[in-house]
């Protein structure tokens, strides 16, 4: 063999599965160089070469980024020499093999020749422990990296085949990120040493994953699709099917102008969802205000302004950007801190898109949208004016703001004196609900449906009664009133 590097995929497990071209490779070399012998088809390699091993590379790093860059420069230290060098892994060289994939980057930089001899990877055993077509579907996914994630990287409705789930304390992380996606029972399929003659297939609950006693690194988890359809692509591929030639005539019809109010009033649905706190409620309206979201998506798609993916990662970048102290090792003190932050590099944000400083520090309060409800915009630019320090010391001067504004609305003259003076005593009560981190347009909103309770009470008594509400006095009101408040 010249000099370069040629890699041998050693297939799955079963010897018989190793390919002739493989086989031929290894008895043609003087030496062989083995990522690991923890892989059942060593014993049964050909005679005639002398096999080394990186097995000790392993037990000198405490992480995998430091076996496998380790493996890498010593493999090029080798295929630099006149002989070059054979390196053989498990499976297929290029599935789920890190240092394959830096061996020949690196080998490409220094224009050292390197010829991949492919393997059976482990892919093609479990499917046929599992009787499963690839074509039909198939996400594959390594089980440590799935694990470091807080919500997987996964179309539920499409099937997933999990692999490399090397002990417990992995499937435990690999659990808790899988849950976040699909449910606590969702079925799953354990399959153990595909293609050998101990491989073991069993099913199980999702929960269950950790506290099996077998796991190894020839064991991978098949989790099928959702028995309902519950993916974003699916809601998105509903939604275009509606907007689509041969589509629903109303939806087709829809522009962003005729949806503004479906989605002002889905999004009141949400939050009387929230008042009530009714869960299964919550559950529905939500996806009745994503509708909302992906309607107006499908149609820029249509315009072609913009697609769903492109609204998605820009608030992604800006939500890793806006937060440093998650993503980029920056630490804060507390909450207040974290929105002290978030206003400076609002601020950078505008500059670097060619902003004045005088229109950046403008457009700090320009936008809250003028659409929202008076007093939820009132807490918004309070709240943003506070980021930046324009705030009382405490909430006693608070306080005292609302009783001077109350004085002055109550000795003002005229309805337009009335009017600006009711507003200051809005604006200063909102201030105060602030101070003691309330929301007053749900306070309020609360305050209206308790009031509408109540009153119904009335009005059933006096409809029961055979009566009109006009012919109630006020003491029979106020008494059903009291009876009212009682009750609940």
């Amino acid at each position: 063999m010249a000099q370069g590097v040629t890699i041998v995929g050693l297939g799955p497990g079963n010897p018989a599965q190793i390919t002739r071209e493989a086989w031929e490779a290894l008895a043609a070399a003087d030496e062989v160089y083995l990522r690991t012998t923890h892989h059942p088809s060593v014993p049964d390699l050909p005679a005639g070469p002398h096999y080394e091993s990186f097995d000790p590379v392993y037990e000198r790093h405490a992480q995998f980024a430091g076996v496998y860059d380790e493996i890498a420069d010593r493999v090029l230290s080798l295929a630099r020499r006149p002989a070059g060098v054979v390196y053989a892994v498990p499976g297929h060289p290029l599935v789920g093999e890190t240092t394959v994939v830096k061996v020949l980057s690196r080998a490409a930089e220094e224009g050292l020749p390197a010829r991949v001899i492919a393997g059976v990877s482990l892919i093609e055993p479990v499917l046929t422990a599992l009787r499963l077509d690839a074509f039909d579907g198939l996400q594959i996914a390594d089980a440590m990296l799935l694990g470091q994630r807080h919500h997987p990287n996964l179309d539920p409705d499409v099937g997933a085949l999990i692999v490399q789930v090397y002990n417990r304390e992995v499937a435990a992380d690999l659990k808790l990120t899988l849950m976040n996606l699909y449910p606590d029972d969702h079925p799953a399929t354990l399959v153990r040493a595909a293609g050998t003659p101990v491989e073991a297939v069993r099913p199980l609950a999702l929960h269950a994953l950790d506290r099996q006693e077998d796991l190894d690194h020839l064991t991978s988890v098949y989790l099928p699709p959702l028995e309902r359809p519950g993916s974003l692509a699916s809601y998105q591929n509903v939604v275009a099917a509606l907007r689509a030639p041969g589509g629903c005539p109303w939806d087709r019809e829809q522009t962003h102008a005729t949806l503004r109010t479906h989605l002002l009033e889905e999004s009141y649905e949400v939050l009387s969802a929230l008042d009530a706190g009714d869960m299964a409620d919550l559950q529905e309206e939500l996806g009745d205000l994503l509708l909302q979201v992906f309607l107006h998506a499908q149609i820029a798609t249509e315009d072609g302004d913009f697609k769903m993916v492109d609204s998605v990662q820009q608030v992604i970048e800006k939500l890793i950007r806006r937060h440093p102290h998650v993503f980029s090792g920056e630490t804060v003190a507390d909450s207040d801190e974290v929105l002290l932050h978030w206003e400076q590099i609002k601020r950078q944000e505008r500059a670097a898109r060619g902003e004045s400083t005088e229109e950046a520090f403008r457009s700090l309060l320009a936008g809250v949208p003028l659409a929202l409800p008076a007093l939820s915009r009132a807490l918004e630019v309070q709240r943003r004016v506070a980021r930046v320090g324009f705030d009382w010391p405490d909430v006693g001067p608070v306080r005292a703001k609302v009783i001077e504004e109350l004085g002055e609305f109550e000795e003002a003259e005229g309805d337009a004196a009335r009017t600006a003076e009711l507003g200051d005593l809005l604006f200063s009560l909102v201030n105060l609900a602030r101070w003691h981190g309330l929301d007053p347009e749900s306070a309020l909103r609360e305050t209206v449906e308790r009031f509408s309770r109540r009153f119904a009470v009335i009005e059933q008594h006096a409809a029961q009664a055979g009566r009109n509400l006009e012919d109630m006095t006020l003491d029979e009101m106020d008494l059903l009133w009291e009876q009212a408040k009682e009750s609940e």
